[in-house]
């Protein structure tokens, strides 16, 4: 069985430098997919950018309710709001508190707000801080997923088994993190590379460049590391020798429509 790997990049459209970051590691690196935060300023310049300059840079969305404000006018999601009508900053409230209606109308606008600035929908589904790892919000996921026909971000076997239940597609397996220090380094990559498993893997990532916009961040020089460690020249030839092969999300679910296996066609290396 052969060997495919998808590179995602959490947060396009975080801030401007992470947004530049992310392109950076697509053209210059090993990034095939990003995920998209649409509730946040300059989405439309992000949009031009990643056209513009990156139009084989497979694009999702990366659905926020933890940062910023709603999509939805703020009375329409009271559970999900603070006071100042912006999305509460606790990640596991969530789960406990969040009316499972008003996370369903969100993540709709969402999606919407994507079709209509990208034109098309988006190639897959995932959450910022993983939020789908709680109950309704991976629900609500799973329903938008089988509207679109787009794969939903496994974040263990048994979640990938539930959505291939749906008749979507997901990865055999996905690693990445943050941590103190940069996640990603080029001896971290090149060592996942050469003990990658057969399928379909997917790589979480967090590259950028530091601005004024991640001020409240605890991650923020990391993403730089992770940058030039995604951009390492050495990476390129551990995937040739490991016989690995770079793809995105849009290819996956393809696969399943047609009836082939999941992996999809691989990219050039």
């Amino acid at each position: 069985m052969s060997k495919r790997l998808i590179v995602n990049a959490d947060d396009f459209n975080l801030t401007p430098g992470v947004t530049r970051g992310i392109l950076d590691g697509h053209r210059y690196g090993i990034i095939t997919s990003t995920t998209v935060m649409v509730n946040l300023p300059g989405l439309e310049h992000s949009r031009d950018l990643a056209v513009d300059g990156a139009p084989d840079l497979g694009l999702g969305l990366h659905l926020n309710f933890t940062l910023g404000a709603p999509v939805l006018p703020p009375p329409a999601v009271p559970s999900l709001v603070d006071t100042a009508g912006r999305f509460h900053r606790d990640r596991d409230r969530l789960g406990t508190a969040g009316n499972p209606n008003e996370i369903r109308a969100e993540a709709a606008a969402q999606v919407v707000r994507f079709r209509s600035v990208f034109g098309r929908p988006p190639t897959h589904l995932d959450t910022h801080y993983h939020m789908h790892r709680l109950e309704p919000v991976f629900a609500v996921l799973l329903d938008l997923a089988a509207e679109l026909q787009v794969p939903v971000r496994a974040l263990s076997p048994e979640m990938a088994a539930t959505i291939r239940e749906r008749g979507l597609a997901a990865v055999d397996r996905a690693v990445g993190d943050v941590a103190a220090d940069a996640y990603w380094t080029a001896d971290n990559l090149i060592a996942l590379i050469e003990t990658l498993g057969s399928g379909v893997t997917e790589l979480m990532c967090h590259p950028g460049y530091v601005d004024t916009g991640l001020a409240i961040s605890s991650y923020r020089e990391q993403r730089e590391d992770e940058l030039r460690a995604l951009c390492d020249p050495e990476l390129r030839y551990a995937l040739r020798r490991a016989g690995v092969a770079l793809i995105h999300y849009g290819a996956l679910q393809e696969s399943v429509n047609a009836d082939l296996p999941r992996v999809g066609t691989p990219e050039t290396l």
